[in-house]
């Protein structure tokens, strides 16, 4: 061997073994300390890949979009000044909850928390969707009001009747029932559980998401034999030695985020499903409707003249003429009755029109931010009680509210932590947010309104004063009697309904004419009522990187 091959060689075998001395398989590039030692120290789930696609969802790919931009104004109302937003990926209902999802939360409401107990019957009683919105002063709907909900016949029909609260509540009790079934899927809770209500799984003995990763051994009342501890890689013998298992916790990876409204950008976004338009990196076009060009029937040659979604077509029009070709449904329509559009996501025109999360209001103020953007943050830390540890919500402190029509709902269960406003604590010499409750920030607030005066020293200023002079409906619980008290606003000085209780709904709906099948159209409805049109479909924040796969043209594949 000549001496030039020598050094080479010498030089090869250097570098190799200083590469492995540097980079010990399984060590922290931080310390060189071992990764999820077997007798104790730092672990994490090195297995991980991605988040996994969530029951009933499909995955939207984020992205740039023109907000707002409808190609017919015909109500003048000024409240869609097109705005460019950016979305970050998340996942979607593929379709709108049904009567068949939503009975089931009321079937574990119901036996979790008997309606018998005078502790719990405001929580089976409050979630109950109003059947009476089908009750029209001329016109028999009876059938609907009496069968709509319940009956086999409409189980995979969109659920109606129901709140925007409520929808907000529904979404919490899906996130919990999820991450319940994952976590015992992997091990870290007893087999079966889950089901045995009444006997393991009680009003005193839930399991609640937010629960088990502040404080697992409160989850399911403290219950050891429930709440188990597994290796954090997937290890499925349990073994005594604690420092060698761990509870899930965020670092798992099992845990996905919370079921929540969509924004009303991520609607709008999801429901154009502009990636049909799109060749690298621009949109060849806008979208009338969630599918290519600008009728409301089908071109294709087996379904030509079709109706690609159930809507009111014209006056007495809800459905087309008997036995010919129409949109075959005169109120809502079986969920997947009609085609899905680029996303993968069906009815995001007709059938109802769905909640958003976003507190409305008539402009989108794309000034103070275009990345996610989203009107309603009020943020809330858990409790801590006396002894420095959480607090977890009791039969005796259960919150309810009195809705402004009478109804009484619940707003946290037995089991979950409590919550409260964020403080000075977190809001001290913040530059991103001063206070807990938003919903008012630079559309609402004091500064905002036309009486401020900047240059004023004067507290008292002003309080009377506000930007949205809506009707002050007032509601309570007479101490001595027990029964509500209601006092309507008669005010004439009332300007406008907008205020922080009343949200954005989307889309068309059995009801509406084709103009509000736009998805970039918008309307709002007070929080606390209900109608025969409006339902919801969840969301889930994506985490992790934008696609899981680069895709540089044609349709992504997340």
């Amino acid at each position: 061997m000549t001496l030039k091959a020598l050094l080479i060689l010498s030089i090869t075998i250097g570098l190799s073994s200083c590469s492995k001395s540097s980079s010990t398989k399984g060590a922290s590039r931080a310390t060189g300390w071992k990764i999820n030692d077997k007798n104790g120290g730092f672990q994490h789930n090195s297995k991980f890949t991605k988040q996994e696609t969530p029951p009933g969802m499909v995955p939207i790919e984020g992205g740039t979009f023109t907000m707002g931009k409808v190609q017919d104004d015909v109500m003048h109302d000024w409240n869609n000044t097109p705005s460019q937003q950016h979305i970050q990926s998340f996942y979607m209902d593929e379709t709108e909850v049904t009567n068949l999802m939503y009975t089931e939360y009321l079937f574990w409401l119901k036996t979790v928390f008997p309606p018998t107990e005078e502790n719990y019957k405001n929580i089976y009683t409050g979630a109950i969707p109003d059947t009476l919105v089908w009750r029209n002063r001329l016109g028999y709907n009876e059938t609907m009001t009496n069968n709509y909900l319940r009956h086999p016949a409409y189980a995979e029909y969109p659920v109606v009747g129901v709140n925007w609260i409520q929808a907000v509540e529904f979404s919490k009790w899906r996130t919990d029932r999820v991450n319940e079934n994952m976590l015992e899927k992997n091990g870290y809770l007893k087999k079966d559980s889950k089901v045995k209500l009444g006997s393991e799984v009680t009003a005193e003995s839930t399991f609640s998401t937010e629960t088990y990763l502040a404080s697992p051994t409160k989850t399911y009342g403290g219950n050891e034999d429930i709440v188990l501890k597994r290796e954090m890689n997937g290890g499925r013998k349990e073994v005594a030695d604690t420092a060698k298992n761990v509870y899930a916790q965020i670092n798992s990876g099992l845990i996905l985020p919370e079921y929540r409204l969509p924004t009303e950008a991520e609607w709008e976004y999801a429901a154009s499903a502009l990636v049909g338009n799109r060749e690298f990196n621009i949109y060849k076009g806008q979208k009338k409707y969630p599918w290519n060009g600008q009728y409301t029937r089908s071109g294709k040659r087996q379904q030509r003249g079709d109706q690609l979604a159930n809507f009111k077509q014209g006056r007495g029009d809800y459905g087309g003429v008997a036995g010919w070709s129409d949109d075959g449904a005169d109120i809502t329509n079986k969920v997947k009755s009609y085609p899905a559009n680029d996303f993968g996501l069906y009815d995001m025109a007709g059938n109802v029109a769905e909640w958003v999360a976003d507190v409305y209001r008539p402009m989108v103020d794309d000034e103070a931010n275009d990345f996610n953007y989203y009107r309603g943050n009020v943020y809330m830390k858990n409790k801590i009680g006396e002894d420095g540890v959480v607090e977890v919500v009791t039969a005796e402190n259960v919150k309810y509210d009195t809705l402004s029509n009478g109804k009484i709902l619940a707003r946290n269960f037995p089991g979950q932590i409590a919550q409260v406003p964020v403080d000075d604590n977190e809001t001290y010499l913040r530059q991103n947010f001063s206070t807990s409750d938003n919903r008012d920030y630079r559309d609402g607030d004091k500064p905002s309104t036309r009486f401020f005066n900047f240059g004023s020293d004067d507290e008292e200023e002003d309080k009377t004063k506000r930007m949205y002079e809506s009707p002050r409906h007032s509601i309570a619980v007479d101490s001595a009697t027990g029964k509500l008290e209601k006092k309507y606003d008669q005010s004439d000085k009332r300007t406008t309904l907008v205020n922080n209780e009343v949200r954005v709904y989307k889309g068309g709906s059995w009801r509406d004419r084709a103009y509000w099948l736009d998805p970039a159209s918008r309307r709002y409805f007070p929080q606390d009522m209900a109608t025969d049109y409006i339902g919801f479909r969840n969301a889930m924040s994506k985490v992790g990187p934008k696609s899981n796969k680069k895709t540089p043209r044609g349709n992504p594949k997340f």
